[in-house]
């Protein structure tokens, strides 16, 4: 069966860095992306990165997140520095299988992992 499983989550004071991973089986995640959701608020994409090692992050985490991924062990990573109390929520991991060079946008993704919290205090 598909399956992602995040870990990694936290909390940490503003300022600091944690860094998440997602493991992908039972398929093959062609793009691989992490989503956030704060509460009382709309999930929203975070990062995307294809199975080439393309990414796109979005303007609010430009600089501080990094996304990355290793193909061999299918997981997906992110990697947050220089947290703020603005980046509080459960952080998921999604992956599209669709065979492609290129992710097809925020709303292509198709499996989703179970989320984990990640809390920054001011």
């Amino acid at each position: 069966a598909q399956q992602l499983v995040e870990s990694g989550g936290g909390s940490v004071q503003s300022g600091g860095s944690l860094r998440l991973s997602c493991a992908a089986s039972g398929f093959t995640p062609y793009c691989m992306g992490w989503f956030r959701q704060a509460p009382g608020k709309e999930r929203e994409g975070v990062a995307m990165i294809n199975i080439y090692g393309g990414t796109s992050h979005a303007d609010s985490v430009l600089g501080r997140f990094t996304i990355s991924r290793d193909n061999a062990k299918n997981t997906l990573y992110l990697q947050m520095n220089s947290l703020k109390p603005e980046d509080n929520g459960v952080y998921y991991c999604a992956a599209d299988p669709t065979r492609s060079t290129y992710c097809s946008g925020w709303s292509g993704f198709r499996y989703w992992g179970q989320g984990t919290q990640v809390t920054v205090s001011s």
